[in-house]
C-alpha cells in the first residue's frame, strides 16, 4: 500500500474533496495514481521519519508502502540496509530507477500487496512506515502488527501518520490519527513492546500552490524488547 511520502496538498475548507477513484481495488488505484504522472511524491525524506530514524544506529530496515522510494533511499544514503515494499509496480519501478542511477546497492526494492505479505520473524533492526493511510481498502492494523513481527529485540517500529490537516483547517479525515490511537490500535503486547515515543509534532509544508502552512504529524515510536 502506498504511503504519500512528503506531498501534501493544502486545503482551505473542512471537508475532504471527493476522491473520484476510490471505488477501485487498491492495486488498481494505486497504479493508476502513479500512472496518471511522471512523478507523484517529491523524493525526499520523510523530515519527521529521518530526525527519528537519525538518532538510530543503522541496520536493516523495512520501509512500508514507499512509494517511489523517498524515505528508503535515504535510508540507504545513511548505512541502512533499506527494503522498501508497495503495492504498485509503477512506483517500485520508479524506486530501483533512481537507486541504479544514484549507484545506492543497499536499496532494494518488492511490489507486493502487503495484506498478503509476511514477514521473516525477527529479521530486521527496524519497521518504518511514513503516512501509511489510503482512501481505499487497507487493513492498516494487521499489516502494521504483521510488520511489527519482523523486528528482531532491541529494534523499533516507526510509525509516522498524518493527525491533522494545515493550520486553519478544522478538517480531520477518517483517515487520520494520533500516535496514541495508533498505539492503542495496534495493541503490541506490552511484555514485548515499550513505547519509546507517542506524540504529535508539528511541520512546514508547501502545497501545490506554493503557499506554506503547518502540518502535525503523529510520531509512534516503539522498541522491541
Amino acid at each position: 500500500m502506498t504511503a504519500p511520502h512528503q506531498h501534501s496538498t493544502t486545503h482551505h475548507h473542512d471537508h475532504a474533496p471527493v476522491d473520484p477513484n476510490a471505488h477501485l481495488s487498491p492495486t488498481e488505484y494505486w497504479e493508476k495514481r502513479y500512472g496518471d504522472t511522471e512523478r507523484v511524491w517529491s523524493g525526499r525524506v520523510n523530515a519527521t521519519m529521518a530526525a527519528v530514524v537519525g538518532e538510530l544506529a543503522p541496520g536493516s530496515v523495512i520501509d512500508l508502502g514507499c512509494g517511489e522510494g523517498g524515505d528508503v533511499l535515504w535510508l540507504a544514503e545513511h548505512g541502512w540496509e533499506a527494503h522498501g515494499l508497495d503495492i504498485s509496480s509503477t512506483a517500485v519501478g520508479r524506486a530501483r530507477a533512481e537507486a541504479d542511477g544514484r549507484g545506492l546497492d543497499g536499496a532494494t526494492f518488492t511490489a507486493t500487496d502487503l495484506s498478503a505479505w509476511r514477514p521473516e520473524p525477527e529479521s530486521v533492526d527496524l519497521v518504518t512506515a511514513s503516512f501509511f493511510q489510503s482512501n481505499v481498502a487497507l487493513d492498516r492494523a494487521a499489516i502494521l502488527r504483521a510488520a511489527a513481527s519482523a523486528v528482531r529485540p532491541g529494534g523499533h517500529l516507526v510509525v509516522i501518520s498524518h493527525a491533522q490537516g494545515p493550520a486553519g483547517s478544522s478538517h480531520r479525515g477518517p483517515n487520520m490519527v494520533t500516535a496514541r490511537e495508533d498505539a492503542a490500535e495496534l495493541d503490541l503486547p506490552s511484555d514485548q513492546w515499550t513505547v519509546e515515543a507517542a506524540d504529535e509534532r508539528s511541520r512546514p509544508s508547501t502545497g501545490h500552490d506554493g503557499q506554506s502552512s503547518e502540518l502535525v504529524d503523529a510520531v509512534l515510536v516503539m522498541l522491541r524488547r
